[in-house]
């Protein structure tokens, strides 16, 4: 079992919140699947409920809620940090209804040598482990890390609320960890669960149905672009992406739309490699793409030590937007393949790659059916052998896009007729790299297809069938918002 990672989480639940499902209706069932757990260990005695100030502790908070009806069981809550400090709205909205049930306890932990003074860990029957939950990054601080060994050196038994406090749930090194009788992670299990050293501290591990809908992990939505929409303060240029797009020769336009696209999307710096007959061109479309002239009027080998230059001081390479299909591009781009680290193959690129891909080699692929075809797919339903077969992440455009990187498949339903007009698959390619610039494969993937469809709803509003791919490319900010 692979187990699902922090961040596809975090996908899940806002897309969840996108469909209508609110989070705190996954709070209230999660944290009544804590409250059974509980009752169903000890019928009477005393629990200690330790709790962060995130959403796992406003878990535990419905938990207590739950817990206070039964007049065999005393419920006490040691909130490490201050009220006033509650990170979530979910989790303050069921904090403040703790005021009018009956906890026997209520203390606010900013050191823990309060807890300790309490005596509730000596006379806990139960710990309720909500401290610290799959959010968890970098060094614990010294509140939360004396906790925690306090919690461990009690002996009491523990129920860890999705991931036991501290412990890395991407299954990576951390600093020290709750020891729990059981884990109740929600909805699926989580990747650093499933890892050979996990049992030490989470012992059995529990998945509990919270009420996810199916959609929101089949359909691309809102939560695939959230992690795209922010960035931090200190960043600088370069950091959200260096773009290398090799196309044009034939044709001009379509480079410089996948250009504008990524641009667009957020992608710092852009660079189009184009035969000299079009270079000047694509420079036209706007002073903000940097372009270098190859050879000659087609990509060729001799373009090669140039390309594989350019390529080093890149993040991702998109290939294949009209590049046109003379048999020594097709071989060129054959050759240019291996020098990639991360790549996307779009359009008269997918005649020139070889399949599969070598293991070092993460590439996105973005066909339509007939292309797809001529790769050797059998449509849709074929995405997701098709990418295990071949080591690909696949973005099978049509009426649905459907994206695989050969472990799942996510469907993306937005987007119109409007959309057939020429350019919107180069807009596509530019969205795609400038995510995959700074993502990985099937989150990017599965991220442009959603905002690609959705910027394109927008111009449809507008335009209606005379949409243009340009138009397309003015909404991606309005969806990037």
């Amino acid at each position: 079992m692979n187990g699902i990672t922090t961040s596809r989480m975090k996908t899940i639940d806002e897309n969840c919140e996108h469909l209508g499902l609110k989070g705190l209706q996954l709070m209230e069932n999660a944290g009544a699947a804590i409250a059974h757990e509980v009752k169903e260990r000890i019928q009477k005695g005393n629990v200690l409920i330790v709790a962060g100030r995130g959403n796992n502790g406003g878990d535990a908070f419905v938990a207590a809620r739950h817990l206070v009806y039964d007049p065999a069981i005393t419920v006490n809550i040691a909130l490490i940090g201050s009220a006033s400090g509650i990170r979530t709205q979910d989790s303050m909205h069921n904090f403040a209804l703790l005021e009018h049930c009956r906890i026997e306890g209520f203390i606010e932990i900013t050191d823990p040598q309060q807890l300790k003074a309490t005596r509730w860990l000596d006379d806990a029957d139960l710990i309720v482990d909500a401290l610290l939950g799959t959010g968890i990054t970098g060094k614990l601080r010294e509140t939360e890390a004396t906790v925690i060994d306090l919690i461990n050196d009690s002996k009491v038994p523990v129920v860890a609320v999705d991931v036991p406090s501290g412990f890395d749930p991407e299954g990576g090194k951390f600093d020290r960890s709750v020891r729990a009788d059981i884990t109740l992670t929600f909805h699926r299990m989580k990747k650093g669960l499933a890892s050979d050293h996990a049992k030490e501290y989470t012992s059995e591990v529990k998945v509990i149905n919270i009420g996810v809908c199916e959609d929101a992990e089949t359909y691309v939505g809102k939560g695939d672009i959230a992690a795209f929409r922010t960035r931090s303060r200190d960043s600088h240029k370069g950091q959200h992406g260096r773009m290398l797009i090799i196309g044009g020769g034939p044709y001009s336009g379509a480079p410089a739309l996948t250009a504008m696209a990524a641009l667009r999307t957020g992608a710092d710096i852009v660079t189009v490699a184009a035969p000299a007959n079009v270079a000047d061109i694509i420079a036209s479309f706007s002073p903000n793409i940097i372009v270098k002239a190859l050879s000659s009027n087609i990509l060729c080998e001799k373009d090669i030590d140039t390309v594989a230059k350019l390529i080093e001081g890149h993040d991702v390479v998109v290939m294949g937007m009209g590049l046109g299909r003379d048999e020594r591009t097709k071989d060129t781009v054959s050759k240019i393949v291996p020098l990639c680290k991360k790549v996307v193959v779009d359009a008269d690129g997918l005649y020139g790659i070889a399949l599969p891909v070598p293991e070092d080699i993460e590439m996105i692929i973005t066909p339509h059916a007939g292309e797809f075809t001529a790769l050797g797919g059998n449509g849709k339903e074929d995405a997701l052998e098709f990418s295990k077969k071949n080591n690909v992440t696949v973005l099978l455009k049509g009426k649905e896009d459907h994206i695989s990187n050969g472990e799942r498949v996510a469907i993306n339903h937005t987007g119109n007729p409007g959309m057939t007009v020429g350019g919107t698959g180069d807009v596509l390619a530019g969205i795609t790299g400038a995510l995959f610039a700074i993502a990985p494969a099937m989150d990017a993937a599965c991220g442009a297809a959603y905002i690609n469809g959705v910027a394109g709803d927008l111009a449809f509003e507008r335009w209606g069938h005379g949409l243009l791919a340009t138009d397309i490319i003015d909404m991606i900010t309005e969806v990037m918002k």
